[in-house]
């Protein structure tokens, strides 16, 4: 029988499928030994993660919780939140344990609150100069009060356009009718403080047209009567 003719196209094919099946043939070790590898390897991330990285978040979490109790207080304990005592934790001991967690930043917000309540400015700033911005509808809150707190260290180190500038970047993180008004109010004493007298009118104008119904309108409207 006579052999039927193979197209170029067919003939390429055949040829690539056997030089395939022939590098798998040479290398079959070799292959096996890397797909072997992968898989160790995505087991171990995976066994990390779950027996290693999970439990660290848990803990931290667990510790965090109750430092915040303490911190949240009707009469709150600012000294025994941020170093703990024998029956909890503080925030500075959650930070320094798990301070790459979740948990362990949110930690750092509350010991530079601490901290500021406190009097420790500089032990205040060190902590926020390491605080990450926290994600979700949540963290804007956190990450605004975060700003406004560098800005009032920097009122108190009496760079009052340095904190004008944190306090306006906590309005723009997150603009919401209770913190953005608030801190709007402090932008415009610190331009104020700063001899800017225009950015403070700016501010205070803000207020009073985007956050009418706030307290501080009431004290918009006073200090640009004046």
């Amino acid at each position: 029988m006579a052999k039927e003719a193979v197209s170029p196209e067919e003939q390429a094919l055949e040829n690539a499928k056997n030089r395939t099946e022939s590098f798998f043939e040479n290398n079959s070790k070799t292959v096996i030994a890397g797909l072997i590898a992968i898989f160790v390897l995505a087991a171990a991330i995976f066994g990390y993660r779950k027996f290693v990285v999970e439990p660290r978040m848990d803990k931290a979490q667990e510790m965090l919780y109750g430092a915040q109790y303490r911190f949240e207080e009707q009469t709150p304990d600012y000294e025994l939140a941020l170093n703990g005592d024998q029956s909890a934790p503080g925030f500075a001991e959650v930070v320094e344990t798990y301070g790459g967690t979740p948990a362990g930043n949110l930690a750092r917000y509350y010991a530079a609150a601490c901290c500021m309540h406190l009097g420790d400015m500089a032990q205040a700033e060190q902590y926020l100069a390491k605080f990450k911005h926290v994600k979700g509808k949540t963290g804007k809150l956190i990450n605004a009060m975060a700003e406004g707190l560098k800005g009032d260290i920097a009122v108190d180190n009496g760079d009052y356009t340095k904190a004008a500038a944190h306090f306006e970047k906590a309005v723009n993180v997150s603009d919401n009718v209770f913190t953005a008004p608030m801190y709007l109010r402090k932008a415009a004493m610190a331009y104020k403080a700063a001899g800017n007298e225009a950015k403070a009118d700016a501010c205070l104008e803000a207020i009073r047209t985007k956050y009418p119904s706030s307290i501080d309108a009431r004290d918009a409207e006073k200090y640009l009567a004046q």
